[in-house]
């Protein structure tokens, strides 16, 4: 159970598919209850890309059992720090949070092979938000 001081992230992406679910997945794994961790689509999709769960697995992740999301204004106005990807101007925008857009390249329609360096780049920025809340990796 996280606590109520826990920073609160949202990841966003249109489909809540691919990218916001592997940050949400890493985040989730690396700073446990030091942070409450929600994702979301601007225009979810009926399920996750299966590449991604994949790719996911072979870090010891499963993803499987997820699913995308609507993007609501109550979960970005609930959330301390609202993290972008490529969901453009879809995002809603409320004053007083911290926004980030991560710029990454949608894994949609692609294979395991091209979903692992996105993986591997969304774990480090994950790994690089959490050193920036000053929340201690969990191991």
């Amino acid at each position: 159970m996280s606590s109520p001081a826990a920073p609160s992230v949202l990841f966003v992406c249109v489909h809540n598919a691919g990218r916001s679910q592997m940050a949400a997945a890493f985040l989730t794994r690396l700073g446990g209850d030091g942070v409450q961790v929600r994702s979301a689509g601007s225009a979810p999709a009926d399920a996750v890309n299966p590449a991604v769960v994949e790719a996911m697995r072979e870090t010891g992740i499963d993803i499987s059992a997820e699913t995308p999301k609507v993007l609501t204004a109550d979960a970005v106005q609930s959330s301390d720090v609202v993290i972008t990807m490529g969901c453009g101007d879809a995002c809603p925008y409320f004053p007083g949070k911290r926004y980030l857009d991560w710029a990454l390249d949608d894994p949609a329609g692609q294979g395991v092979q091209a979903v692992r360096p996105i993986r591997d780049e969304i774990e480090r920025r994950v790994r690089g938000l959490l050193a920036e809340l000053g929340i201690e990796e969990t191991p």
